[in-house]
């Protein structure tokens, strides 16, 4: 066989075409394994976090944090109660988000405790009424208990929406904790409560209103991450196996004419 032709222009443009081929899917295979690490840390963390028993959130959350600090990172996903009452007229809504691929917003509303420190809580995931309006229902009145999970202040990444810095928000972009404090009386924690019971109960949406349903626990499923690995290391395998046979024919045929 000879193997001179895979010395010529035309074969080494294929060639180093197949080897970014190769090293991008191979990329992508350790991309998802590296998610599928993270999902289970995320799993393993989130769990281990529901096994310390459920305490009052002014003795979890530490009150005079940053949003981002060790403290409050700390005290993620633990279970928390809270006593207080809901302030109403500042409850915002969360836009672009979604409960079982229904597109809809999350109901902010803080929840003034006694000492006067406000905690934020997530009542929960609410769709689009019948006017494609999102319209946050009234909180329960009075003296309310909450049990939830504590969550983390989202920041703004690379892309999304920016929430305008002055005014008085009705509508949030993501929970930032800090923007929303901006508009609220008194010390707000630094993490907040994603609902899972409350007493006395939300009150139940008025006719025809779309229903306000808690979130709950974090997701932790680990997704398709193994198997879309498997995948991408499948077509590495193909190509690179692929290209190696298609090099060993053309070799072939280039002898086979002087060896007739």
């Amino acid at each position: 066989m000879s193997w001179r032709f895979a010395l010529t222009p035309k074969w080494l443009v294929r060639h180093v075409a197949v080897a970014a081929l190769v090293v991008t899917m191979t990329f992508l295979g350790l991309w998802q394994l590296r998610r599928l690490d993270e999902k289970k840390d995320y799993r393993a963390l989130v769990e281990a976090r529901q096994e310390v028993p459920i305490a009052n959130v002014e003795a979890v959350v530490p009150a005079d944090e940053p949003v981002a600090s060790p403290a409050v990172e700390g005290v993620l996903y633990r279970s928390v109660a809270a006593t207080g009452t809901y302030e109403a007229d500042d409850t915002v809504v969360v836009e672009n988000r979604t409960y079982n691929s229904a597109p809809g917003g999350w109901v902010l509303t803080p929840l003034r405790l006694a000492d006067g420190t406000a905690v934020v809580v997530n009542r929960g995931f609410i769709g689009y009424d019948r006017s494609g309006e999102i319209v946050a229902p009234e909180p329960p009145t009075g003296r309310v208990t909450v049990e939830g999970l504590v969550f983390p202040s989202q920041a703004k990444g690379r892309f999304g929406a920016t929430d305008p810095t002055d005014g008085t928000l009705t509508v949030l972009a993501r929970v930032d904790l800090d923007r929303y404090a901006a508009q609220l009386d008194g010390p707000v924690l630094p993490a907040y409560i994603q609902l899972v019971t409350s007493e006395p109960a939300e009150p139940p949406p008025a006719s025809g209103a779309p229903e306000l349903v808690a979130l709950g626990p974090p997701e932790v499923d680990l997704g398709p991450h193994l198997s879309y690995a498997g995948q991408w290391f499948l077509f590495t395998t193909i190509a690179a196996g692929g290209y190696a046979l298609l090099l060993r024919k053309v070799a072939r045929d280039e002898v086979r004419p002087s060896s007739a």
